[in-house]
């Protein structure tokens, strides 16, 4: 099970078609999680191969760049990756990856020498710089590895 904080979508309630106004059609977030990859392959035994392939994909869904410096991403636990000097590109995608490595343009990496995505039921958090949120994506699975938002 997925769900999602932000978004808009059309909805057939009691036969009749609802259509979501523009200020809701505007509610799709500047940056989005798209995919929250929780389980990776195999046994989890902290090697970094296995700790890099959990990973958090963002997307800019604007026309725009977008500076990601101060932004964070968190789970419910409260582990909190902090962006450094980063520009997302209009259309543009990046992986967060758990474990080390030597970050680019499109894909950086925590750090980290343990996991971070629960296997079964955990939330990812996009918060700008001043600490707004702007996208979430939570899953409640353990059917799946991973999850798209």
């Amino acid at each position: 099970m997925r769900i999602r904080t932000l978004g808009a979508a059309v909805v057939l309630a009691g036969g009749v078609l609802v259509v979501p106004s523009p200020a809701q059609a505007a509610a799709v977030p500047s940056v989005q999680i798209t995919r929250v990859w929780y389980d990776s392959p195999g046994v989890d035994r902290r090697g970094n191969a296995s700790l890099n392939a959990e990973y958090v994909r963002i997307k800019n869904t604007t026309r725009k760049v977008i500076d990601l410096e101060g932004w964070t991403l968190r789970d419910k636990t409260g582990y909190k990756y902090l962006f450094g000097a980063l520009v997302i590109k209009p259309g543009k995608t990046i992986t967060i990856r758990t474990g080390q490595g030597d970050s680019g343009t499109s894909t950086v990496y925590w750090g980290r020498r343990a996991y971070v995505w629960n296997n079964d039921t955990d939330t990812a958090f996009l918060r700008r710089a001043d600490g707004r949120l702007v996208d979430s994506c939570a899953y409640d699975s353990t059917r799946y590895d991973y999850v798209n938002c």
